[in-house]
């Protein structure tokens, strides 16, 4: 699938929405590079943030964010001020849509949060079984989100893109410039 054309920098908002559609969270990102199906983003929050799983976030934590158009998950890196990775945050999800400037995705709940060691959780696995019951997944969809897991997963343990000793190289502002 090859991925309509922008620029590096250029702002992009990015929407995640639940199953029903309704938006669950926003923000602006810019684009650092695009290979593909690959649609990689520079993000910096911009107010504190309470995450359930992640627990205080800062204003100004930087993350490099990757999706891939053709792919049922996405993954955040978390960076420090010096660039060195803090933590990874994989979300499952159905695959995003770039449509302009605006990338959206549907969020289907289970997260593997994984350490700079490489060690992993998956997490809420509880909330997506209560959510394909609430707005009735279908069988297709709940196996395509299952074998998300098992494909982030074999990725992170064989250290695979963007789980490599390359990838922890590049700091967000590296690769923007």
């Amino acid at each position: 699938m090859n991925a309509p054309e922008i620029n590096a920098g250029d702002q992009i908002t990015v929407r995640v929405l639940k199953y029903d559609g309704a938006e669950y969270r926003r923000w602006n990102a810019r684009r650092a590079r695009q290979e593909g199906s690959l649609l990689v983003l520079d993000a910096e929050f911009e107010f504190d943030v309470q995450h359930e799983s992640l627990g205080a976030i800062s204003k100004g934590t930087q993350t490099a964010e990757y999706y891939w158009l053709d792919r049922w998950y996405n993954v955040f890196r978390f960076l420090n001020p010096e660039g060195d990775t803090t933590l990874y945050y994989c979300n499952i999800n159905m695959p995003p849509q770039l449509e302009g400037d605006v990338l959206s995705y549907v969020d289907l709940d289970i997260d593997v949060l994984i350490q700079p060691d490489f060690s992993f959780q998956v997490l809420d696995l509880e909330e997506f079984e209560l959510n394909a019951a609430r707005y009735g997944y279908s069988d297709e969809l709940k196996s395509n989100a299952l074998a998300a897991v098992d494909e982030l997963v074999a990725t992170i343990e064989s250290r695979q893109f963007p789980f490599d000793e390359n990838s922890l190289k590049f700091s967000v502002a590296s690769v923007v410039n």
